[in-house]
């Protein structure tokens, strides 16, 4: 009896050290799992006193917390994006001096910072002519330049503008690229370990389509580059405008009839008058030369002998008879 009660309590105080021991581990398992962070009374104060100071304004919590967030986003500064865009217009500026208006231009254009890129005039003697000039311009100034172009060299005729944003078309290129020069070398590494002929020549045929494909897309990544990095400005300068007579008025019916007849008459004989006293110095000298050949022609006929007549064919001798002849018959007289 003793024994067994022994055993009993050996097996309940096993019971028990198990149980604890499950217990102990499942709290060590909580806390390595959930790890809640321990708030220190300070800290705890401070959060009682803040939702104190929200519950006596007389506000909602959530209003107020939605103010704190906005004060703190607007204190965050975006950056701006970059944007790339391609300036492009066309300014038409009478001058009264075409040649003066176009060096003026561009020592405006150079003191900006900018350049002449073709130029294509062409002006005579008292201010007239007409240019056209390409100005390169940097973005910054291009505003500025083509406002001052407009008003201190001649009067505005005209001013077409217009811009392209190609922000999308820049980084589409450069990604492009990026992608064909990884794909390039990993070509490169493929063509070190090709073991045959053909594996040689099918890397390198792949090799120099992207190589082709690069160099596309370089071009055409410099190209956006240069013409982002600076605005086209080309300007056509024109002399002063010429007056245009006014058309007189001119009668009608009859007497406006006879007038315009009469001078087209007039015109006729003046086109008239004008051919002839463009054709008769040529006909003083030749007409003297084509009768002089005429009459050379007509002498040397003359004094060219006539050629002989032809002499009649002999008769032919015939053996035996005479023939009669029908001349002799006609020429007798008849015995009647």
């Amino acid at each position: 009896m003793t024994r067994f009660r022994y055993g009993m309590a050996l097996t309940a105080a096993c019971a028990a050290l198990l149980v604890s021991g499950c217990g102990g581990g499942g709290g060590e398992a909580a806390t390595s799992g959930s790890a809640p962070q321990r708030i220190s009374p300070a800290h705890d104060s401070d959060v009682r006193e803040q939702s104190g100071e929200m519950e006596q304004s007389g506000e909602p919590v959530s209003t107020q917390a939605t103010r704190a967030g906005g004060r703190g986003a607007e204190q965050v500064k975006v950056a701006p994006e970059q944007r790339s865009i391609i300036y492009v217009s066309q300014l038409t500026v009478r001058a009264k001096d075409v040649t003066k208006a176009a060096d003026q231009a561009k020592q405006l254009v150079t003191n900006a910072g900018g350049h002449l890129a073709s130029e294509d005039s062409g002006s005579f003697d008292g201010g007239g002519g007409e240019a056209t000039l390409v100005f390169k311009v940097p973005p910054a100034v291009y505003a500025q330049v083509l406002d001052r172009l407009g008003k201190e060299i001649g009067k505005r005729e005209s001013l077409r503008q217009n811009t392209s944003d190609v922000t999308e078309e820049v980084a589409d290129v450069a990604s492009r690229l990026k992608s064909a020069e990884q794909a390039l070398a990993a070509m490169r590494a493929l063509l070190a370990k090709a073991d045959t002929v053909g594996q040689v020549i099918q890397v390198e045929r792949e090799i120099a389509s992207r190589e082709s494909e690069m160099e596309s897309l370089q071009a055409r990544q410099k190209a956006l580059a240069s013409q982002v990095a600076m605005a086209t400005l080309t300007l056509r300068l024109v002399g002063p405008a010429t007056p245009v007579a006014e058309p007189s008025d001119e009668p009608a019916g009859f007497l406006g009839g006879l007038a315009a007849g009469w001078s087209a008459l007039v015109g006729f004989v003046k086109v008239l008058l004008t051919v002839i006293g463009a054709l008769l110095p040529w006909l003083i000298v030749i007409v003297p030369l084509v009768v002089a050949l005429l009459l050379l022609v007509r002498r040397l006929r003359t004094r060219r002998p006539s050629p002989p007549k032809a002499s009649p064919p002999p008769v032919p001798v015939t053996h035996g008879a005479p023939s009669r002849q029908p001349e002799d018959d006609d020429a007798r007289p008849s015995s009647d």
